[in-house]
């Protein structure tokens, strides 16, 4: 990980923070940086020392999305097989994020435009800055506005008018609005966005490492869910398996003994 150039990893105990790193150019995504997004996230499911992660950008935004301004010469003579092995790669980064186990927190601010809007809507939060502005950027360049999996994530975030609405302008939605959706869950002033970002990992990070892993795991087959039945089979296996583990016994002491937990993810 030391070896990246386009993004900044940053550990404080079990919180791992990933910056996105090109702020010369708002954080675009060049074929660089949808290399290490991939690397970093394909590396979380191993990685027991992480248990959450907060993505950034640095400087003005926080993604602007592709970076339009790059040599890319090269994939308008790929043919289709080419054009799709390229799509898929970059595509392949919100399936990544959603497989890792780890709780995943956009911090936002600025533009998340494009890809950047499809990396906000992959995480399991979302904190917003004032200034933050989010759009599918991809129709306004004459492509379908439906890429990157915000097709899938957006229309079960905002529900299906909103969605519509933004998929089908291109326009961006604001902070304000962002929040009234339910595209985020907080609106801070940019310079608090770093302690409400790290305030709300900490209150993730003193829950047990296996309750976590399983909550994402269960939010993420739920939202499909083919039934109630098929829900609940689901959250039973889930209690199963953290009952059995040492942590649940030492959640049970600690509440009774009235302190905190002091849980080792066993």
């Amino acid at each position: 990980m030391s070896d990246y150039q386009t993004i900044e990893i940053t550990r404080e105990e079990h919180l791992t923070w990933l910056a996105l790193n090109r702020p010369e150019s708002l954080n675009a995504m060049s074929l660089q940086l949808v290399d290490e997004l991939r690397d970093f996230f394909a590396r979380l499911p191993e990685d027991r020392e992480t248990r959450v992660v907060i993505v950034r950008g640095k400087g003005r935004a926080f993604c602007a999305g592709l970076d339009l301004k790059e040599d890319r010469s090269g994939a308008n003579t790929a043919g289709v097989v080419g054009r799709l092995r390229g799509q898929r790669h970059i595509a392949e980064i919100p399936l990544l994020m959603r497989r890792a186990p780890q709780p995943i927190i956009a911090a936002v601010h600025g533009a998340a435009a494009g890809g950047g809007f499809a990396i906000a809507l992959a995480a399991d939060v979302r904190i917003a800055g004032e200034s933050a502005r989010m759009n599918a950027a991809f129709i306004r360049l004459g492509l379908s506005a439906c890429d990157i999996g915000v097709s899938y994530f957006l229309p079960r975030v905002v529900g299906a008018s909103v969605a519509s609405e933004l998929l089908l302008t291109g326009d961006f939605i604001h902070a304000d609005r962002a929040l009234a959706t339910g595209l985020v869950s907080r609106v801070v002033p940019d310079t608090e966005l770093e302690s409400a970002a790290r305030e709300m990992a900490g209150r993730m990070l003193r829950n047990s490492p296996l309750a976590l892993r399983l909550t994402k795991e269960c939010l993420e087959m739920n939202v499909d869910a083919g039934s109630l039945a098929a829900a609940i089979a689901m959250e039973d296996r889930n209690q199963i398996l953290a009952s059995s583990s040492s942590d649940f016994r030492e959640g049970v002491a600690a509440f009774l003994e009235k302190r905190e937990p002091k849980f080792s993810d066993r």
